[in-house]
């Protein structure tokens, strides 16, 4: 597998999982994604980014294009389908929540930023086939729709989203952390990964959100999660102090050099920021190589989609 290939997808994902909490769906008694059964499958709006045009289609036809955007070629077609439950479950809640219809005038989109990634010249037979075993199943809790989200690589423990992806608000009650074995499929680079970083290019990186500590003097972690990733880092520097969440900080120095922010190491020394971790991604929900190996050990596609959650319900909206 080509990294250039898999940092480009994996930038997708990371992007496409901060995303959501835009449209996170509230557990205090509001109707918003309410699950409801639908007599038959639903035709929807695509807001293509690439060319400014929005196409109209069947739900799976979209899910096709979503999950060869999001997962590699020549992987197990469980994986493909668990992937295909998230995607549904993340669709439906999106549009529940307004989707993309103020900004776009669509009911989605397949700008990485707004939405999820999309892909229609890389779906492929196995992929057709990953989407339509699991046709119209969608994760619900406490009947309503489940947010999607999922990562490259756990690192062998997944978090919660208020750890992994500075969510803004309560917990959502079905996410949980859980730890995972070791993982004989996954490549090394997404087991252990490094990058370093030079004064002037952090100062650059930080510039382009307005933030400005001058001359950077040093970068320390203050606080961890559970699962030990980075919520909380400090750069300082001679205009000041900028304290920054782990992950907010791992989008701006660029997410496929920063692969997580479990980190294990993290110096400052002689003007160059060194450090060490494991994992690929927020490290919420669905870990995708951790679903290649489930896949490989035998499980179901509703199996592996629901290991990632807490107490969450597969359920067909439609047939």
């Amino acid at each position: 597998m080509k990294l250039k290939r898999q940092h480009t997808m994996i930038v997708g994902l990371v992007l496409v999982l901060i995303a959501v909490t835009t449209v996170m769906i509230s557990w205090n008694g509001n109707d918003e994604g309410i699950f409801r059964e639908l007599e038959e499958e639903p035709e929807i709006s695509v807001f293509m980014h690439e060319t400014g045009e929005i196409r109209t289609m069947m739900l799976e036809d979209y899910l096709q294009g979503v999950v060869a955007g999001e997962m590699f070629p020549d992987w197990p077609v469980e994986a493909y389908a668990a992937q295909a439950i998230f995607a549904r479950s993340f669709t439906m809640a999106f549009i529940a929540a307004g989707g993309m219809q103020e900004e776009r005038g669509a009911d989605i989109s397949t700008d990485i930023q707004e939405a999820q990634a999309y892909n229609a010249e890389a779906i492929t037979p196995e992929i057709r086939a990953g989407v339509e075993m699991t046709r119209g199943q969608v994760m619900t809790f406490d009947n309503r729709f489940v947010q999607g989200w999922f990562h490259a690589y756990s690192g062998g423990i997944t978090s919660t989203a208020v750890e992994g992806l500075d969510f803004q608000g309560e917990e959502p009650p079905y996410v949980t952390s859980i730890e995972l074995p070791a993982n004989v499929y996954a490549p090394e680079d997404v087991v252990h990964w490094s990058a370093e970083y030079s004064a002037a290019e952090l100062q650059t990186l930080l510039a382009e959100v307005d933030i400005n500590v001058g001359t950077i003097q040093a970068v320390r972690i203050v606080e961890r999660g559970p699962t030990k990733r980075i919520t909380l880092l400090e750069i300082e520097g001679t205009n000041g102090t900028e304290s920054l969440h782990g992950q907010r900080f791992r989008l701006l120095v660029d997410s496929t050099r920063m692969r997580s922010t479990l980190v294990e190491e993290l110096e400052y020394a002689d003007g160059v920021l060194r450090m060490s971790g494991s994992g690929y991604g927020h490290g919420v929900g669905l870990s995708q190589w951790d679903a290649f190996k489930m896949a490989k050990d035998g499980m179901t596609p509703e199996q592996i989609a629901t290991a990632f959650f807490a107490d969450v319900e597969v359920k067909n909206l439609y047939d």
